[in-house]
């Protein structure tokens, strides 16, 4: 990577990071008690810290679990952003939640984030005994970058065979780092998302132009979707990633991928953060009864 995105990409964690974690605050649920503890998790990539939401009411068996990777542009590195996101669904869902603290760039850029979180998944999935989750009833999901993520979760869980998550969400997500992000257009004067802030994410993420169309890095590009897990795709009207979230699923329902798509009308990027506070959380509980319904039914 060259020296100027680099500068650039820290410059942007500088400025953003504190912006991007804030919540509306009548989306933050701080009223529903939610049991929270942090555990370290081993990865081919270094270690992830990670927090452990638990519902609050007593189960007998283990609960279901659920794997969330936050946003960011793949360079801000601030989890409890999702805070407010994994407390309803830990309560909602009854569903213990695994909220991922996956390295960023450019520190450290693609492949890095995709071999963490894949990583943190399968161990999710394999360590459940032993943390009193039911691994065999997983999901993940994610946020833009998050997102992003989860898609490339799914894609090697499925070519490596080593877990089968039953659902994924995909919230919001850059799906084509090929395209210019000066064609990619919005509904208004100005949405969140910039072309050039774009540009800069991509940079600072995927510093060899090579990689750029890699199925992992640009999921929306792959032709190959069968045999992914059933998917919930949620796209907001005025964001400028909207068309090839909109794209994306009609392409997992065309490779025979059950798809529940849901795009929200007249609202941005990260409305599930910062409002407008109906639609945000209408789309947070979508989230949350269609993971319950995912990890109870019986397979």
């Amino acid at each position: 990577m060259s020296f100027r995105p680099r500068i650039q990409a820290r410059g942007v964690q500088l400025l953003l990071g504190r912006m991007m974690s804030r919540v509306h605050k009548d989306l933050r649920f701080t009223d529903i008690p939610t049991r929270t503890e942090s555990i370290r998790v081993e990865t081919s990539a270094g270690p992830v810290t990670c927090t452990v939401y638990r519902p609050s009411a007593a189960a007998a068996a283990p609960a279901p679990v659920y794997v969330n990777f936050h946003g960011g542009g793949f360079v801000i590195a601030r989890p409890q952003q999702d805070d407010h996101i994994c407390r309803y669904i830990a309560a909602t869902a009854g569903c213990v939640v695994i909220n991922v603290d996956y390295a960023v760039a450019p520190q450290r850029p693609y492949p890095v984030p995709v071999n963490q979180a894949y990583d943190v998944t399968a161990w999710v999935a394999e360590n459940g005994a032993a943390n009193n989750w039911d691994g065999s009833r997983l999901a993940v999901g994610g946020h833009s970058a998050g997102a992003n993520l989860t898609a490339a979760v799914c894609r090697t869980a499925r070519d490596r065979g080593a877990f089968t998550p039953r659902l994924q969400i995909i919230d919001s997500a850059p799906l084509d780092q090929v395209a210019d992000p000066a064609t990619k257009q919005s509904s208004i004067a100005k949405p969140l998302l910039t072309p050039q802030i774009m540009r800069i994410f991509t940079a600072a993420y995927v510093p060899d132009l090579a990689d750029l169309a890699h199925p992992l890095v640009s999921p929306g590009l792959a032709d190959d979707l069968a045999g992914l897990p059933p998917a919930l795709v949620i796209t907001a009207e005025n964001d400028r990633l909207r068309d090839e979230g909109d794209a994306y699923a009609k392409a997992l329902e065309a490779a025979g991928v059950p798809v529940t798509h849901r795009c929200f009308e007249g609202v941005d990027r990260y409305f599930t953060h910062t409002g407008p506070v109906p639609a945000g959380k209408e789309a947070i509980d979508l989230m949350a009864t269609t993971l319950r319904t995912a990890l109870t039914a019986d397979r």
